[in-house]
């Protein structure tokens, strides 16, 4: 194990058996040992650095229905929720104040909002906040739409792509979803000039060793520049209600082994590492990840975004939760900077 983890450190590369064995036999020694030389890899490129993104969840209609996704099509239960271009616009001012220099855009994939909207939307933050930038993600989009966004001034697109395996995507989504119709708008969204970022669920109903080998063999093929990855936590609203969250200690372990792969990549300790687990993001932190985001939507509608169960920092002010933040990520010996946080070419 110890011998594999100081050829991935090296070479940024392992073989699919090699993958295999060491997602089968990790534990809390080599565990230890692949946080440690996570961190200095980590550190290599961005000092104790930890880049923020304004979080702005604005709409959280979606005319999907995958099934692990408390906001689906068919949950009846959800108060659904549009934010104004006014109110996106505030919660912009005031983040900028408190010190983000990028803005990440998020929603369901809702028609309501044309690309005449976002990019009116886009092109309004970028003028207002010219030294800011702009990440988008809202799933799905045709070339065009993708290109109309980044000539107006987007700057990054976040499409998780859940999972690599056809087979295990289908058990996860409707059949009018595909993973290869996913890999597409990653290779438009590449191909087009955005930073683009991907990730994928740990611990997600059926999956197993063999798929997250192929996930990361995946990331390695696309080399994004921001990967995100998170555990699985169920909605009580899904067909998935009754399944078990995925595994913090499996989550905390891919994240280094991401890091040693992607070694100058912006991978975020994910808000669902912090629902699992009070200090799962600051553990995120100390297993290689760079990036938080903490939440700038209007504290009423937080609770309205609700992807999985028990989301944290529902309640707390965009300026509390900042601070507090802060303040936690010092206590670990790293630093939250004003910064836009771009990526890092080697």
């Amino acid at each position: 194990m110890i011998d594999l983890i100081d050829k991935l450190q090296k070479t940024r590369d392992l073989k699919r058996d090699e993958l295999f064995y060491l997602l089968s036999n990790f534990n809390h020694n080599t565990s230890e040992y692949i946080h440690e030389k996570a961190r200095e890899v980590a550190q290599r490129y961005f000092g104790k650095k930890i880049y923020t993104r304004g979080l702005i969840e604005f709409t959280n209609y979606c005319k999907n229905d995958c099934f692990y996704c408390g906001i689906r099509y068919s949950n009846k239960n959800v108060d659904r929720y549009r934010l104004s271009i006014d109110s996106i616009l505030d919660c912009c001012e005031s983040g900028y104040h408190l010190g983000f220099r990028t803005f990440v855009l998020q929603g369901g994939e809702d028609l309501e909002y044309t690309d005449n909207d976002i990019v009116n939307l886009v092109s309004t933050i970028k003028s207002r906040f010219p030294d800011c930038a702009i990440t988008l993600s809202i799933g799905e989009k045709s070339y065009d739409s993708y290109l109309a966004y980044f000539k107006s001034g987007a700057d990054r697109f976040l499409l998780r792509h859940e999972t690599a395996t056809a087979q295990h995507y289908k058990k996860l989504h409707p059949h009018n979803l595909t993973l290869d119709r996913r890999k597409q708008c990653l290779q438009d969204l590449k191909s087009i000039g955005y930073q683009v970022g991907t990730g994928f669920m740990v611990g997600s109903p059926y999956q197993t060793i063999e798929n997250l080998v192929e996930d990361l063999l995946f990331i390695k093929e696309i080399t994004p520049q921001m990967i995100g990855i998170g555990p699985y936590i169920p909605h009580h609203d899904t067909p998935f209600a009754n399944e078990n969250a995925g595994s913090l200690e499996l989550t905390l372990f891919l994240i280094s082994v991401i890091r040693l792969m992607n070694p100058n990549a912006l991978i975020p300790a994910t808000t669902s590492l912090g629902t699992i687990d009070p200090n799962g993001r600051e553990m995120g932190i100390l297993a290689g990840a760079n990036v938080v985001m903490p939440n700038l939507s209007p504290v009423n509608v937080r609770k309205k975004y609700e992807l999985y169960d028990n989301k944290i920092c529902t309640d707390e002010e965009a300026a509390e939760c900042k601070v507090c933040l802060s303040n936690r990520i010092n206590k670990i010996g790293y630093e939250i900077v004003v910064d836009r946080g771009d990526y890092v070419n080697i």
